[in-house]
């Protein structure tokens, strides 16, 4: 199902993100999946997130589809020129997998194929351009499609806590006239500063889903601060951490710590995507906790 739909019914959308293996063996993923996602609205497929090699994003979301939930494909530019982008959209058509987020993605040098070449001959822009043309029926080329055309609903990226807000904004507008029809965010952990930015982003009457990830620990929030765009992690969120070691390193904290979030927002965004870097158990509890079960 159109995640679009859902936002259209008024529904609070909620979705998760999986990473696919770094191998073709997935039964221990969908049976995860089984046993914690089955409450959520869609499952976001990541495609080779932070450049590093794995089974692919369309397959994933092929199985995932045959097995009862509804995917989100993850698309990025760095790896494929505009066919094969055009390519896989069709191919996403074909299986009844309508859901797509469009990303630019992360350059090669970050991941495990540091020597591999980039591609980046579409941007997330361009990308939400060529989906819009393939809805009416053309390709890139020019070319007509045979058939019936597709019909996607269009997701796209925005980072609200970044350095520049009125540069996000820029961004996001231009997405939005390229044919995004919702928004997820980069992980939030600054409640004040992601409201301050939703009361200038709501005038764009786009749904926009609050990014969220349950932190694990003080270092992983270190790290996250120090080298990944668009994430700020306050220090009393840190020391939060390091106060009941423990406590953190069975979820527990972070958990508090991620509900938490999603009750200071949820008035101010029309879903939750969650991120959660292998720990989907923690899901349940997570928007029991947040009032969202």
């Amino acid at each position: 199902m159109k995640v679009t739909d859902l936002f259209k019914e008024g529904k609070f959308v909620v979705s998760a993100e999986v990473g696919p293996p770094k191998g073709f063996h997935i039964d221990e993923m969908i049976e995860e999946a089984k046993k914690y996602l089955t409450n959520v609205d869609a499952i976001n497929v990541t495609d080779n997130q932070s450049s590093v090699m794995r089974l692919g994003s369309l397959a994933v979301c092929k199985v995932l589809k045959d097995n009862g939930f509804n995917p989100i494909f993850q698309m990025t530019c760095r790896d494929r020129n505009r066919i094969a982008l055009e390519s896989d959209l069709l191919s996403a058509a074909m299986f009844g997998i309508d859901n797509v987020l469009s990303l630019t993605g992360d350059y090669t040098k970050l991941g495990d194929h540091p020597g591999a070449k980039p591609v980046f001959d579409l941007d997330s822009v361009s990308l939400l351009y060529t989906m819009g043309l393939l809805e009416q029926g053309k390709d890139l080329g020019g070319q007509d499609l045979e058939g019936e055309p597709p019909v996607f609903a269009k997701g796209a990226v925005v980072s609200p806590c970044s350095d520049s807000v009125d540069a996000q904004l820029v961004k996001m507008e231009r997405k939005i006239k390229a044919g995004a029809q919702f928004f997820q965010t980069q992980a939030i952990f600054d409640s004040e500063r992601y409201i301050k930015f939703y009361e200038r982003a709501k005038e764009f009457g786009v749904p926009i889903q609050l990014g969220i990830i349950v932190p694990k620990n003080a270092g992983m929030c270190n790290f996250m601060n120090n080298n990944v765009a668009g994430i700020s992690i306050p220090a009393e969120i840190i020391d939060e951490l390091k106060a009941d070691k423990e406590r953190a390193k069975a979820g527990i904290t972070g958990t508090e710590i991620a509900a938490r979030i999603i009750r200071d927002c949820k008035d101010y965004c029309q879903g939750v995507h969650i991120m959660t870097l292998g720990w989907e158990d923690k899901i349940p509890g997570l928007l029991e906790q947040a009032g969202l079960a």
